[in-house]
Formats: structure tokens, sequence, C-alpha cells
């Protein structure tokens, strides 16, 4: 891929949409949530402070995190679907 993203943005490969409920039914697709969680596969440089220093990035490439519902901007690359957004719109790091 030859995506990067800039400043304080991430690059999110959204996992995919949950089939199944926790029950075994089977969700019909135009009835299936949008992700929250993903991988990153890319990161930008970090926002720069008052003093034009790089302020370190929270996340790094591979991390897997939990986003908002409705953040970020979906993109297309390569044929694949992503989500590009601020690092701030992330919630937590999975571990």
């Amino acid at each position: 891929m030859s995506l990067k993203p800039l400043g304080d943005r991430v690059l999110i490969k959204p996992d995919a949409a949950e089939q199944k409920t926790a029950s075994g039914l089977y969700i019909a697709s135009n009835a299936q949530e949008k992700p929250q969680r993903g991988e990153i596969v890319a990161v930008g440089a970090g926002k720069l402070n008052d003093k034009g220093e790089r302020v370190p990035m929270d996340v790094k490439v591979g991390d897997h995190v939990i986003y908002g519902k409705f953040g970020g901007n979906e993109i297309k690359v390569d044929g694949e679907d992503y989500l590009l957004m601020r690092v701030d719109d992330i919630y937590a790091v999975v571990e």
C-alpha cells in the first residue's frame, strides 16, 4: 500500500462485521452494525505542539483499537475498505 497519513491521522483496517449473534442466529447483511474495532495499518508522524515539536503518537502499526462508530472517513485503497481518522477518535488499544 502506498498511503501515508499526515499529522495525527491513522489508517485503520476495520474488522469484519459480525455475521452471527452470541446465541448463533445469523444477522442479515442490511441489519449488521458497522464494526468499531480494527487494526492500524499506517500512522502519521504526529501533530506539532506550540514549540514546533512532534508529539509522539499513542498507537503504532499493528495495534488493534476500538474507535467511535461514526468517526473517520471511509476510503477505498486497492479495492480494500479503510478508515482514515484522527488519533483522538480512538478510544482504546486492545491488548
